[in-house]
């Protein structure tokens, strides 16, 4: 089934329910409030959700009504935990190449992980607020899932038992204030702004044969400036599929119904093209393209997003039907700023 969480004016919105093809939905109104209830309580709510899915897939549903991305928050406006991997280990290789440093062998057999703030996601269509250009503005297209109680000391393969529900993911990342954060040896913090995720939250099911061994096989696509970037395999590149994930946050601890864990950028390895290397998936960051370039010429050419900018990170299934919804943004300043720089200046 597919779940989204409509605007209401208060912090947590209203759970729907949308259909198949993200053409009508039905708000949940009866079964659960919030999406938070549902998970909290999902063995027993998640049927009824799913009665609900059917009736509307159905055309059956009484109070149906045409979906718009536009009035979503996030699938869930505020978590519990959102911790994010880097399980694309090509995606830190391009990196630290074009730094001439080596990737830690610990890399490959430890996920890196980071813990964002998850007290102020936004939705798929808000605005990138940023207080500066000059901060360096990155997206990141990843994969997210949202997870049930998971016991701490659960295995990998036992930890994909307790994915629910998967969404896409904008890490927004400040590049341009990561050295001095991570020069102080605690890690992200002011670097890492509020993060957006999907319309909708999808479970596994929806994914069919996608969805195989924790990892979601099908194609990311980004789109900067109405110019697609990124045709990224999310699948076969995976270092560490959801469950190595979500088993290394439990190793000292429970990870509680609502936590939200996120792939890190998906990336995909270059290769050989008339002796030269290339990289013809694109790519799921601006971080990685300038990475590449300073591999291959030297220096970065491609610079970092600025106000008036747009994002759109989109997956579709093998019909080509768009299986999340996407996320589609636009780069701008705090709005005390914004007004200053609409405001007509004096002759």
């Amino acid at each position: 089934m597919k779940l989204a969480t409509y605007k209401d004016g208060s912090r947590d919105g209203q759970l729907v329910v949308v259909s198949r093809d993200l053409s009508t939905a039905h708000y949940a109104t009866g079964i659960a409030h919030k999406l938070q209830q549902a998970l909290d309580d999902w063995n027993f709510i998640s049927p009824q959700l799913q009665d609900l899915y059917v009736t509307l897939n159905q055309g059956k549903a009484r109070h149906a009504f045409p979906f718009d991305p536009a009035q979503c928050m996030a699938p869930l406006p505020r978590a519990y935990q959102w911790a994010d991997g880097s399980a694309y280990i090509n995606h830190v290789e391009l990196v630290r190449a074009a730094r001439d440093s080596e990737v830690p062998h610990s890399f490959y057999t430890d996920p890196l992980m980071y813990q964002g703030g998850s007290d102020d996601f936004i939705g798929p269509c808000d605005d990138v607020v940023c207080p500066s250009e000059d901060f360096g503005i990155d997206f990141e297209a990843e994969i997210a899932v949202i997870t049930g109680d998971v016991p701490m000391g659960t295995t990998p393969e036992q930890a994909l038992d307790g994915i629910r529900l998967l969404m896409l993911a904008n890490d927004v990342s400040l590049r341009n204030l990561i050295p001095a954060e991570l020069a102080k040896g605690f890690g992200f913090f002011q670097s890492k702004p509020a993060t957006a995720f999907s319309p909708v939250a999808i479970t596994p099911d929806e994914l069919g044969d996608a969805w195989q061994g924790g990892r979601v096989h099908l194609t990311l696509q980004s789109t900067w400036n109405g110019r697609k970037v990124g045709m990224c395999e999310a699948g076969p590149e995976m270092t560490f599929h959801f469950g190595q994930l979500i088993a290394h946050i439990g190793k000292t601890r429970n990870v509680r119904a609502g936590s939200i864990v996120g792939s890190g950028t998906v990336s995909n390895k270059g290769v050989e093209i008339d002796g030269r290397k290339e990289w013809p998936k694109g790519y799921s960051c601006i971080a990685e393209k300038r990475a590449i370039e300073t591999i291959l010429d030297g220096k970065p050419s491609t610079a970092f997003m600025k106000y008036g900018d747009t994002i759109r990170i989109e997956m579709k299934g093998k019909d080509g039907q768009s299986l999340f919804g996407a996320i589609d943004q636009k780069i701008a300043p705090p709005r005390s700023a914004a007004a200053q720089v609409a405001a007509p200046r004096g002759g």
